[in-house]
C-alpha cells in the first residue's frame, strides 16, 4: 500500500482507541449542556461544518464521494469505497457578569464513517458519531447567616453542580438512486452512552454546629434504536450544473434508560477536605424508564457547478418540546436553525498547484436553540470557514484533508446568564478508492 494508506490506517486505529476512552469522559464545557440530554450534535463532517453546517441537499463535493449521514439519500451517489475519519477540538471561554471568566479546551474523536457501493446507483454506509455531549462544573456561594457574629465569608453555603458523559450514535444506512434524479435513503442507529449529574450542598465551616453537607447523584445508562430517512431531488441544467433539493428527518423514537439515584451526607475535616459519606439517605438502583426523542426535520437546497463552486442553505426544525424523560417533559422548547454556506475551487485541473485545486469554504449559522433560561432564549451565532486540500492520487485512489473552524457565541450576559465564546476546530481525512471490484483477465 502507498504511504498515504499506511498513514491513514495508523490514524484510524489511534482514533478508534480514543473513541473507546471518550465514552466515559466529558467532551464539552458548557453549563447549558445540563438541560435535556446534553448538547445535541448534528451528523455533520468537517467539509459540511466549514460551509455553515449545510448538508441536507449535499452529496458529492468537487467530484469526491462524500459521506453525509445527515441525509442518507446522499449515499446513492457513492461509487467509490469511501472512508472518512476525523478529530475535533474546542476552546470555550465562559463569562458572567460579576464573575471571573474561565477558558476550557476539549479534544475528541469526531467521527469514523464508511461508504461502500453496492450497485452502480446505490451504496451502504456505517459509522460512529457523537449524538449528545454532557460536561459542566460550576459553583454558587451564598451567605446563610449561620452562627452568631460570624462574618459572611465563614458561614457561606456552597452549591456545586457537575455533569459528565455523552451519547454516541452507531449507524447503518442505505441509499439509492431512483430513476435519474431522485435519491432516497434511511439509517438505523443505535444510540448509547452514560450521563452522570450531581448537585451538592456544602457547609464546610460549620461541622461543629451539627450541619451536614449532602450530595444527590443521578446516573443514567441509555440505549435504544433511532431512525433517519431522507430524499434528494436533482435538476440538471447542464452536465456540470445541478440544483438539488433535500429533506431528511430523525424520527421521534424511544430509548431505554436504566438509572441510579444516590443521596448521601458527609462532613469536612479540619483541613477543609470532604470526608467519606457518613450515610446514604436514598439509594435507588436499576430503575428503568423511557426517553422519548423529538422529531427533527431538515430542509435544504444547493446549487453546484462541478469542480468550480457550490452554494446552499439549510433550515432545521426540532420538536424538542416533545422530549420526555421518565414520562416527564424535559422543559425544552422547539428549535429553529438556519445554515448558509458554500465553497469555491480556483482550478480543479491545475495539476502543478495543490492550492489551485483546494476547496475554500465559508459559511454562517444561526441557532435559536431548544433552551429558554431565566425567560431568555439561548441562541448561537457562528461564522465558519475551512479548506479541502487534495493529496496526490495514486493507482485510482483519491485523498483529501478537510479542515474547518467555527467561531461563535452562545448565550448572553443578560438576566444573570452565561455567555460562551467558542472556537471549534475539525480535522478530517477522506479516502476514495476502488475496493471490492472484480478484475478481468484476458
Amino acid at each position: 500500500m502507498i504511504k498515504y494508506t499506511r498513514l491513514f490506517i495508523i490514524f484510524l486505529l489511534a482514533l478508534s482507541a480514543s473513541a473507546v476512552k471518550a465514552q466515559t469522559t466529558a467532551t464539552t464545557s458548557s453549563p447549558y449542556s445540563r438541560y435535556g440530554l446534553g448538547d445535541y450534535s448534528p451528523s455533520l463532517l468537517p467539509q459540511n461544518d466549514a460551509m455553515g453546517g449545510i448538508g441536507t441537499a449535499i452529496n458529492r463535493i468537487s467530484g469526491y464521494n462524500n459521506i453525509n449521514p445527515l441525509n442518507p439519500a446522499s449515499y446513492g451517489t457513492i461509487n467509490y469505497t469511501t472512508i472518512d475519519v476525523g478529530i475535533y477540538s474546542s476552546i470555550v471561554n465562559l463569562s458572567q457578569t460579576g464573575q471571573t471568566s474561565a477558558t476550557n479546551t476539549n479534544f475528541k474523536l469526531s467521527h469514523i464513517t464508511f461508504g461502500i457501493p453496492v450497485t452502480k446507483h446505490s451504496a451502504l454506509s456505517f459509522g460512529l458519531m457523537p449524538y449528545t455531549e454532557l460536561g459542566y462544573s460550576y459553583k454558587q456561594t451564598l451567605s446563610k447567616g449561620f452562627g452568631s457574629g460570624s462574618p459572611a465569608d465563614t458561614n457561606a453555603v456552597n452549591y456545586l453542580y457537575n455533569g459528565n458523559g455523552g451519547l454516541s450514535k452507531a449507524y447503518f444506512g442505505y441509499g439509492l438512486t431512483i430513476a435519474k434524479h431522485l435519491l432516497i435513503g434511511a439509517n438505523v442507529s443505535y444510540i448509547f452512552g452514560n450521563l452522570t449529574e450531581s448537585s451538592s450542598t456544602e457547609i464546610p465551616n460549620y461541622n461543629g454546629y451539627g450541619f451536614l453537607s449532602s450530595q444527590a447523584q443521578q446516573s443514567n445508562s441509555i440505549r435504544g434504536i433511532n431512525y433517519d430517512y431522507g430524499l434528494q431531488y436533482m435538476i440538471d441544467f447542464t452536465e456540470l450544473k445541478h440544483l438539488t433539493f433535500g429533506y431528511s428527518a430523525s424520527a421521534n423514537s424511544s430509548l431505554n434508560s436504566t438509572s441510579t439515584y444516590l443521596l448521601t451526607q458527609y462532613t469536612f475535616d479540619s483541613s477543609g477536605n470532604a470526608n467519606i459519606a457518613a450515610d446514604s439517605l436514598v439509594n435507588r438502583q436499576g430503575t428503568k424508564t423511557k426517553i422519548q426523542l423529538p422529531q427533527i426535520n431538515h430542509f435544504g437546497i444547493s446549487f453546484q457547478s462541478d469542480g468550480k463552486f457550490l452554494v446552499g442553505a439549510d433550515y432545521t426544525m426540532g420538536n424538542w418540546s416533545a422530549l420526555t424523560i421518565a414520562g416527564q417533559s424535559a422543559g425544552l422548547k422547539n428549535s429553529n436553525t438556519f445554515n448558509v454556506g458554500g465553497q469555491f475551487t480556483p482550478d480543479i485541473n491545475a495539476l502543478r498547484s495543490t492550492w489551485a485545486r483546494t476547496d475554500y469554504r465559508l459559511g454562517f449559522k444561526y441557532d435559536d436553540s431548544y433552551l429558554n433560561v431565566n425567560n431568555t432564549n439561548i441562541k448561537t451565532y457562528a461564522v465558519t470557514f475551512g479548506l479541502g486540500v487534495p493529496l496526490a492520487p495514486n493507482n485510482g485512489s483519491f485523498y483529501k484533508i478537510n479542515f474547518s473552524a467555527e467561531i461563535g457565541q452562545t448565550g448572553t450576559l443578560a438576566n444573570g446568564l452565561i455567555k460562551e465564546n467558542f472556537v471549534n476546530l475539525h480535522l478530517g481525512f477522506t479516502l476514495n478508492d476502488k475496493w471490492f471490484q472484480r478484475y478481468k483477465f484476458e
